[in-house]
């Protein structure tokens, strides 16, 4: 008879709901524990918890709870859950936290784990942490942090495997049998001479088809692709992307191994360019976080505010060299932020395909003479259709003849404006070395706006006869 298992408290009180979402009772049982310091009860729920699922817990739950369930769970809590929370909750509860029970924590992290975990707090507060490990790991840990931000150097974790070039297969084999404390996770070997300078790579399914006798340096890759510790971690995440990687590993200026970068620091990699892509097009700040506070949120997003603000004036300057003209027929005033408005749209269109196409480095001067010329056939062609279409509506409601005719060549312009400052801009400022999807916004948008206003009531002047 097949012995059946005692059901576990997250089968008994589930975490989340039939959506994915957190369920409110879950949240209270925990907080309930927290304050009743119910040590077993809530040991048990954090030795369950995946570390992804922990840190949705840390963020659910009030700020002195946080810190007190760490504290009273210990060895349990698995600190890589801190890498799952907000940037400033992470912060808060690393300052919050005494030094030696980060540390505790931290010892048992891969590498890149915990200089992702320590890199954001204070030096103070970090070099605090980092008096606590024991010498090996807090010098690996402090090398990583002397590496550029956003870099490989921090990126890479620096457990691996590396074997002298001239072993065997049975010897490598047996090598990693007999060693205790392997990588978490690792997909291929590294062979290195006495300097620990890169010879090559063996992969695993290679290795363990190969008979015991075989001589590495019959199976190494010599060309294996590598990256500097100081390559920016977005070159790194095209470069798996486009050569299909698992991992690659790290080399320094001197090509002596350092490290390895794996898939799943490339997947952290490239939701964070995303999201800073996102964030940047709308204005905001790359580490503006939904658990900031209203005044934080609110002094970052001044500065672009008042940046719009200025644009505007200047776009609304068009306006005041019409006035007359404003004046002698009100159907302008009315009309001009329709073909304003359009034109802003059809740039932000083709916007963010190029500041896409740029971040992914699929729009590159091979092709960009192409591209440029598609995207103003499109501005052209969807011009003359919104052209027929407003210029219909315009007479319609006017009963103006001469109206329909100039809204509808001012729409033309200003869509074919539209579409080639929507792909010139965010190329001229990545050439400058400027982030396309920061700045891009503000500059298409007052193009358009001033495009369309000029356009349309400079031809309505010139239509009319007007002063």
């Amino acid at each position: 008879m097949t012995a059946v298992s005692d059901p576990s408290i997250l089968d008994q009180m589930p975490m989340r709901d039939g959506e994915g979402n957190i369920r409110p009772e879950f949240v209270e049982a925990i907080s309930r524990a927290v304050q009743s310091a119910d040590t077993v009860f809530l040991c048990e729920i954090v030795g369950e918890l995946h570390e992804a699922d922990l840190g949705d817990l840390i963020e659910a739950l009030e700020p002195d709870e946080r810190v007190r369930l760490i504290e009273l769970t210990k060895a349990d809590f698995d600190f890589s859950a801190l890498n799952e929370v907000d940037d400033s909750v992470r912060e808060e509860l690393l300052e919050e936290l005494e030094p030696e029970t980060v540390a505790e924590g931290v010892r048992d992290l891969d590498s890149d784990d915990a200089v992702e975990l320590l890199e954001g707090v204070d030096e103070d507060v970090q070099d605090e942490i980092l008096e606590k490990l024991p010498l090996s790991e807090r010098v690996a840990i402090e090398r990583s942090l002397t590496f550029p931000e956003d870099s490989a150097g921090r990126r890479m974790q620096t457990d691996f495997i590396a074997v002298p070039p001239d072993w065997n297969v049975g010897q490598a084999i047996d090598y990693m049998r007999e060693t205790p404390d392997l990588p978490e996770r690792f997909y291929e070997i590294y062979a290195v001479d006495a300097d620990q300078r890169w010879q090559g790579a063996v992969s695993l399914d290679t290795l363990l088809r190969a008979r015991r006798p075989v001589p590495l340096a019959d199976l190494i890759d010599e060309d294996r692709r590598r990256v500097s510790v100081l390559d920016d971690q977005s070159d790194v995440a095209h470069l798996f992307g486009k050569y299909n990687l698992v991992s690659v590993p790290v080399v320094d200026p001197e090509n002596r191994l350092v490290g390895v970068i794996t898939i799943d620091d490339v997947v952290d990699v490239i939701e964070e360019e995303a999201d800073e892509e996102v964030k940047a097009l709308g204005g905001v700040t790359s580490d503006e976080e939904l658990s900031d506070n209203f005044l934080t949120i609110a002094r970052a997003r001044f500065m672009w505010l008042l940046i719009n603000l200025a644009t505007a004036f200047l776009a609304s300057s068009v306006l005041g060299l019409f006035e007359g003209q404003l004046e002698q027929m009100v159907a302008l005033a009315v009309l001009a932020p329709i073909v304003a408005s359009q034109g802003g749209n059809a740039a932000t269109q083709t916007m963010t395909v190029a500041v896409r196409a740029l971040a992914t480095r699929q729009l590159n001067p091979n092709n960009a003479v192409r591209i440029i010329t598609r995207e103003a056939l499109v501005g052209l062609m969807n011009g003359i259709a919104f052209a027929l279409i407003t210029g219909i509506a315009a007479y319609l409601w006017f009963k103006t003849p001469g109206l329909g005719i100039v809204i509808a060549l001012a729409m033309i312009t200003n869509l074919v404006a539209g579409a080639l400052g929507g792909i010139l801009i965010p190329m001229a400022l990545d050439r400058v070395k400027a982030d396309p999807a920061v700045a891009s916004g503000t500059f298409v948008t007052t193009v358009t706006d001033v495009v369309g206003f000029f356009s349309f009531l400079g031809i309505a002047t010139l239509w009319f006869g007007l002063k």
